[in-house]
């Protein structure tokens, strides 16, 4: 093979290792979660946070982030993670950290979207001559059916691909590279195009 014209990071983080988390782990990682949630400061009266929805697991970088989002009694949107490292698999997780922010740009509210998406940057990538970009945790729902595969979009490269769970996926990318920027794809049965988004789209 040729040299690479193109040589960034692709597909640098693992695919989910685990079923979406439930029972008494899903109940461990609601406590850090919600403890995140309650330290956002802000002076709209966000309301009760609902149930907590949980995104396929991400490792990267020697932790592992799961994202997740609940809905709120006054129709905000709590979106955010949990991320944790294991000494091996299997192993107890440790070293938790969460992160939590909100919205009132909700699904519900758009009921024309197709994806919805949330991301956070999570660290950097340094290239040759001084470029840098930002790795950045996506996770969103398929808002259309019969959704299999999401993909990160770097210009013209594949970056990232994650199988859905319960029309839920989550992606770790390179982020705002020499001029590209992120778009998320949503992909059917024999790799048919369903809905793509830009990160940075305004609507």
């Amino acid at each position: 093979m040729t040299p690479s014209e193109r040589p960034i990071p692709r597909f640098v983080a693992e695919p989910p290792q685990e079923p979406l988390p439930y029972g008494r782990w899903a109940d461990a990682l609601g406590e850090r979660f919600l403890a995140a949630c309650a330290e956002i400061e802000t002076d709209e009266e966000i309301g009760a946070p609902g149930d907590v929805t949980w995104f396929p697991d991400r490792s990267w970088d020697g932790r592992t982030f799961i994202p997740a989002s609940a809905t709120t009694a006054n129709g905000f949107e709590l979106f955010g993670y949990v991320s944790f490292t294991r000494e091996h698999p299997g192993a107890e997780a440790t070293a938790f950290d969460a992160s939590a922010d909100y919205t009132d740009d909700t699904a519900e509210a758009n009921p024309d979207w197709k994806l919805d998406l949330r991301d956070e940057e999570i660290g950097t990538w340094r290239g040759p001559r001084g470029r840098v970009g930002q790795i950045t945790l996506v996770w969103g729902d398929a808002l259309l059916p019969n959704g299999g595969m999401a993909t990160a979009e770097l210009g013209p490269t594949t970056t990232d691909q994650c199988e859905l769970a319960d029309d839920r996926f989550t992606l770790i990318s390179l982020d705002n590279y020499t001029g590209d920027l992120l778009e998320v794809r949503l992909w059917g049965r024999g790799a048919r195009e369903l809905a793509s988004e830009s990160l940075y789209d305004e609507e």
